[in-house]
């Protein structure tokens, strides 16, 4: 099935190179979706996106005035330089056409004029708006939780087995066991003693699961069992807990103005690709 959009075909590789783009993220919120289903139901959303874009194209060609040669000349050099050259430039774009390219980059000058067009009679978000929002998101922005720990370990490599590494992190437990100290220890035997295995405070997130399970599990001033992760044996000290606290409104106040500016925004591009949609002869032959 081909689609033409005003006159302009659509091209299968379009719609399948939409497709690519959004697998990834289609395919994971979408995980609990029958096969058949999702993978009909995302070649839908590209073929919408693709018209969507397409409809765009053709009212930034025809609604705006002629792109400066110089300015286009200045972003092609720009572009080329941040892509590393030449060769990288054709291929980002798939051609060595350099004119094409120079096209296509007047092209998407355009289309961001058309949207600043758009956009400018977006009102700013009302204080009303930011304490809504604030007040419905609060889990968005409570602070991580963090941990001040140290750890003695003992690294399963090239140069230490298994075995080795076990029998080495059970003597240093023994010790524990019988009073010794933990800072002591770190650095008589840790294959780390840098900063007595300081780690300093982390959130969830910054190490292996493996260590965060546990190192998160323990009370201030708690020492661990010998643990393992994939990295070798661990024993951790918990020296601090910072818990969750929600930020004050005044702190987060732009990220919310932010958020709300850029919901606004693509509002504001859906009411205005709706409007194009209505008025568009839309085929498929």
């Amino acid at each position: 099935m081909t689609l033409i959009v005003n006159g302009e075909k659509i091209e299968d590789w379009q719609v399948r190179q939409e497709v690519e783009r959004l697998r990834p993220s289609y395919e994971k919120t979408f995980a609990d979706m029958p096969d058949k289903e999702r993978q009909a139901q995302l070649l839908d959303w590209s073929r919408e996106n693709v018209i969507e874009k397409v409809l765009v194209n053709q009212q930034a060609q025809n609604q705006s005035a002629q792109i400066p040669k110089a300015e286009v000349e200045t972003a092609f050099t720009e572009i080329k330089n941040n892509c590393g050259g030449s060769e990288q430039l054709h291929k980002e774009f798939g051609t060595k056409d350099e004119n094409e390219i120079k096209k296509h980059i007047e092209l998407h000058m355009k289309v961001e004029r058309l949207l600043q067009d758009v956009y400018k009679d977006i009102s700013e978000p009302s204080e009303d708006d930011i304490l809504k929002f604030y007040e419905k998101n609060k889990e968005q922005f409570k602070s991580a939780e963090q941990v001040k720990v140290a750890h003695i370990v003992k690294h399963i490599n090239g140069a230490t087995d298994e075995a080795a590494a076990y029998n080495g992190i059970r003597k240093t437990e023994n010790e524990l066991k019988k009073g010794a100290v933990f800072e002591t220890l770190v650095t008589k035997y840790s294959d780390c003693p840098e900063n007595g295995g300081d780690l300093g405070y982390i959130t969830r997130g910054q190490m292996v699961e493996e260590f965060e399970d546990v190192v998160f599990n323990l009370g201030v001033n708690e020492i661990s069992s010998l643990f393992r992760t994939r990295f070798g044996f661990h024993i951790a000290k918990l020296y601090d807990r910072k818990p969750s606290v929600l930020c004050a409104l005044e702190e987060v106040r732009d990220d919310i103005v932010n958020k709300l500016r850029e919901q606004m925004q693509r509002n504001a591009v859906d009411e205005f690709v709706d409007r194009l949609k209505s008025k568009a002869k839309i085929e498929e032959i």
